[in-house]
C-alpha cells in the first residue's frame, strides 16, 4: 500500500495514451506516489508488449481505472471526466500525452493525414483541456490549486525534425496552447505547464529505431545517453505536484542538453 507521505497521495489524474511509452510511465509514477490514475486509451495493450499498464499498476498495489478513449472524439473525452469525477469526486491533474505521429515532409503530406495529425494531437489537448478545465473551476482549491494540466509537447515543436513537418507543429501548437491556458486561468487558480522531450527510447519500433534517425540523436544529443520514458515521467511528476506551487505556462526540456548545444 502507499504511505499516506506520498507526493501525490489522494489525488485524481487522468493520463491520455496511458497504455504504451512515456504514457505508460508517466501513469505508473504517478499512481507510485499515491495518485488515482485513470488511464485514457484507445487499446489497453502497449505497443512496445509486455502488461498492460492498468494490471501493472494493481500489480504494484496502486489504483487505476482505463477508460478506452478516442482524445479525437468530444464525446468520448466528455465522457472520459464524466466517468473521473462520478468515480473519484474531483480532477486535480489532466496529463495531455496522447498523440500520433506521421513522418512526411510538406509534399508528401497529404491533406487527410494532415487533418488527423492536427485533430488528435491539438485537437486532442484541446478537447481534454476544455473538458477538465470545466471541472477544475467549480473545485475547491486544494494547497491553492483547482486543478493542474501537464501537457506533452517536444522538442520537435521548437527545432526541426526532418522530414516530419505535422508532428511538429502540432507540438508547437501545444506549447503555446499552454502558455495561453496559464494565462487565461491563472485567476481562477488552474496551472497549465509543459514537458518537452527530447530522443526518448520507449521500445517501440519503426521510425523511432531508424538508423538515421539515432545517429542523429546520438549526435545532437550532449548528454551521454538517450532519453528513457521514466526521464518524463519524473518531470511529469514534479509538475503535477504541489511542489510546483508558483510554475505555469512552463515548458520543461527533457533531452540531454539537445536545445542547448
Amino acid at each position: 500500500m502507499h504511505e499516506t507521505h506520498a507526493r501525490m497521495a489522494g489525488k485524481v489524474c487522468i493520463v491520455t495514451g496511458a497504455a504504451s511509452g512515456i504514457g505508460r510511465a508517466i501513469a505508473r509514477r504517478l499512481a507510485r506516489e499515491g495518485a488515482r490514475v485513470v488511464l485514457a486509451d484507445i487499446a489497453s495493450e502497449p505497443i512496445e508488449g509486455g502488461t498492460p499498464t492498468l494490471e501493472q499498476i494493481l500489480q504494484d498495489g496502486g489504483e487505476a481505472d482505463f477508460v478506452p478513449t478516442d482524445v479525437g472524439s468530444t464525446a468520448q473525452v466528455e465522457s472520459l471526466v464524466a466517468q473521473t469525477v462520478e468515480r473519484h469526486g474531483r480532477l486535480d491533474v489532466l496529463v495531455n500525452n496522447a498523440c500520433i505521429r506521421h513522418a512526411r515532409p510538406l509534399l508528401e503530406l497529404d491533406e487527410a493525414d494532415w487533418q488527423r495529425l492536427i485533430d488528435v494531437n491539438l485537437g486532442g489537448a484541446y478537447r481534454c483541456s476544455r473538458a477538465a478545465v470545466r471541472q477544475m473551476i467549480e473545485q475547491a482549491p486544494v494547497d491553492e490549486v483547482r486543478g493542474r494540466i501537464v501537457n506533452i509537447s517536444s522538442q520537435h515543436g521548437i527545432i526541426a525534425a526532418p522530414g516530419d513537418l505535422g508532428y511538429g507543429v502540432t507540438k508547437a501548437g501545444i506549447a503555446y496552447m499552454t502558455r495561453q491556458i496559464a494565462a487565461d486561468y491563472a485567476p481562477h487558480q488552474i496551472v497549465c505547464n509543459a514537458v518537452a522531450p527530447g530522443k526518448i527510447q520507449t521500445g517501440q519500433g519503426g521510425r523511432a529505431l531508424d538508423p538515421v534517425v539515432m545517429d542523429r540523436a546520438i549526435r545532437r544529443t550532449p548528454w551521454p545517453r538517450l532519453g528513457r520514458p521514466e526521464d518524463v515521467a519524473e518531470a511529469v511528476l514534479f509538475l503535477a505536484s504541489s511542489e510546483a506551487r508558483f510554475i505555469t505556462g512552463a515548458e520543461l526540456m527533457v533531452d540531454g542538453g539537445w536545445t542547448a548545444a
